[in-house]
């Protein structure tokens, strides 16, 4: 019996997303939301492009990681139980080109997220080949902890209109109800926990539940959001140092990432052209020409998704 079996399978498959988190190289919980498969042997598939490789790059130096299913917008689940996964990541240094390994992986993308089908066809491939260069990442659980839905909120005292305005990240997680704080434990592992964090004059309160054995340190708030077909996302990163108060834990932030821009739409081109240097940095450093994308195969599978949703 695999440990992931100890889960409830038909909630974590139905989960479109799960947040996602590696430790950087100061030791920062970096978490974002992600796209799971599970295997039938227990371990769990994901994937990283080459122009968002520091997944990739994280695990190989450190292969200790955590997921949290926590969304399930488009799950179709209501009062989801939140289910959490503490192991070990490999990521191997061999690009996949094509979907050879992982077909079961692009099915389900290709299935949920319906608007990627068109990211295969001849208009869309001189910009898009980055997105089907990629990495495979396999994740072995050694914990899974299921949670309750994180409960309503009591009508909270509003907070100071000068406590939020002031502090780094607070526009981006004021557009959210709920976060994820990304932190490590006691033995430097990574750990999540779904929170609302509350604007103090110092930083953000988080509360997280007693199995989430969160430390002082350095950590981070993620909020992002989808549809229910995996459309309009937008994620972003309030990094930061998690620190003891009297009251709990606070957050103190440094600094906020938003990979995919902030939402304008000169962001759309500014992205496109970060994905295809990034992409030519990583092959550029291991001296590797800029491989074919086996477009032929992605189609064959994006078609059959397309087949299955007329039927």
């Amino acid at each position: 019996m695999a440990l992931l079996d100890s889960a409830p399978l038909d909630v974590l498959d139905a989960y479109r997303t799960c947040e996602f988190v590696t430790l950087g190289r100061d030791g920062t919980p970096l978490a974002w939301p992600t796209a799971v498969r599970r295997r039938p042997d227990g371990t769990l598939l994901l994937s990283t492009s080459l122009a968002f490789a520091q997944k990739a790059l994280n695990i190989r130096r450190d292969g200790r990681v955590a997921l949290l299913f926590s969304d399930p917008t488009g799950s179709g689940l209501e009062k989801a139980p939140q289910i959490f996964v503490g192991g070990h990541a490999d990521c191997p240094d061999e690009i996949m080109t094509g979907p050879q390994g992982a077909e079961d992986y692009w099915r389900m993308l290709f299935e949920r997220q319906p608007h990627s089908r068109s990211y295969v066809t001849a208009p869309m491939r001189l910009v898009m080949d980055w997105y089907y260069l990629r990495l495979l990442i396999t994740v072995t659980p050694d914990q899974v902890v299921v949670r309750p839905p994180l409960p309503a909120p009591d009508a909270p005292a509003p907070a100071p209109a000068a406590a939020a305005g002031d502090l780094v990240g607070a526009a981006q997680l004021a557009r959210f109800p709920t976060a994820v704080l990304a932190a490590r434990d006691a033995s430097g592992a990574p750990v999540l926990a779904r929170t609302r964090p509350v604007p103090t004059g110092e930083g953000f309160a988080v509360d997280v539940p007693a199995d989430c054995p969160a430390a002082p340190g350095p950590a981070a708030l993620l909020v992002h959001r989808h549809d229910e077909r995996l459309n309009h996302m937008h994620n972003a990163l309030v990094r930061g140092e998690l620190r003891e108060s009297g009251s709990g834990l606070l957050l103190v932030p440094t600094k906020v990432v938003e990979p995919m821009g902030s939402g304008r739409v000169s962001d759309a081109v500014s992205v496109l052209r970060t994905t295809k240097r990034a992409t030519d940095r990583y092959l550029h450093r291991r001296g590797l020409s800029r491989p074919q994308v086996e477009w032929r195969e992605f189609r064959a599978l994006a078609q059959e998704a397309r087949r299955r949703d007329g039927a």
